[in-house]
């Protein structure tokens, strides 16, 4: 069976790998000596201590795991072959609130790079699939789960 393919910017796929190797360099070493520690205290069998290290290496080794087969699946997104005369993936899109009028900027990123106080929406987001495909100078309607908001899109970076 095949997993799904997860996109991701350079930055997002850097990040991850940074992240699995402070994991595997750092994390695994450091439960491997509380274990160590924990082991010399007696008793293995009333030993809270030891217990709770091995779980946390059973989490740690999980979370590994995890974002190894992330990364085998990971794909870099090639920026030179998006589209910039209309929004897609990795675009950055200036909108005006109609009812308030309100300007806030948005870049849609990928799923797992979404980081809503940095202004990146997932692709995935309500807002983010009505805006996929408008262009600059178009009104749309998106539903969201407060309702429906209209925005005028203003402009459109990459």
């Amino acid at each position: 069976m095949s997993e799904e393919v997860k996109y991701f910017t350079k930055e997002g796929l850097q990040k991850l790998k940074d992240e699995l190797e402070k994991l595997k360099s750092v994390d695994r070493p450091a439960i491997s000596q509380q274990i160590a520690e924990a082991r010399e205290k007696g008793d293995l069998s009333e030993n809270a201590e030891y217990d709770a290290a091995k779980n946390a290496q059973g989490m740690l080794e999980l979370k590994i795991s995890k974002l190894e087969k992330t990364l085998s699946n990971a794909r870099v997104i090639d920026e030179s072959q998006i589209d910039n005369k209309k929004v897609t993936i990795l675009t950055k899109v200036k909108l005006k609130n109609k009812k308030n009028g309100a300007t806030v900027t948005y870049t849609i990123v990928p799923e797992n790079e979404s980081d809503i106080k940095a202004g990146k929406i997932s692709v995935n987001s309500p807002i983010a699939k009505g805006l996929l495909g408008k262009k600059s100078g178009d009104t749309v309607k998106i539903e969201v789960p407060a309702g429906t908001m209209n925005f005028d899109i203003l402009e459109l970076k990459k």
